[in-house]
């Protein structure tokens, strides 16, 4: 589901750097959805996630997070999401 993809795309067990996102803040981000999903879903869970977690976004970058949706899944697949975030949380590698 939309909900369980967003939430593991920012779980920091699942990024590709070993960073805890938590240490830093996203400067940008962008999250790519793959799949018959409903974009208001999709960004009704993107703002939830950047509401609740606002301590964690730069303030001064305005619309600093950008979400795209491909109605065509990956071969295999219902659906899908890649997470790319641009976080201060790298200085700890």
């Amino acid at each position: 589901t939309v909900p369980e993809m967003t939430q593991q795309m920012f779980d920091p067990k699942n990024m590709m750097a070993a960073s805890d996102f938590r240490n830093g803040r996203y400067l940008t981000c962008s999250a790519i959805f793959r799949g018959k999903l409903a974009m208001k879903e999709v960004e009704d869970q993107m703002r939830n996630v950047q509401s609740k977690n606002s301590s964690y976004f730069v303030e001064w970058i305005p619309n600093n997070v950008q979400t795209a949706l491909c109605s065509i899944p990956p071969r295999g697949l219902k659906m899908s999401s890649t997470f790319l975030g641009n976080s201060t949380a790298i200085q700890e590698l």
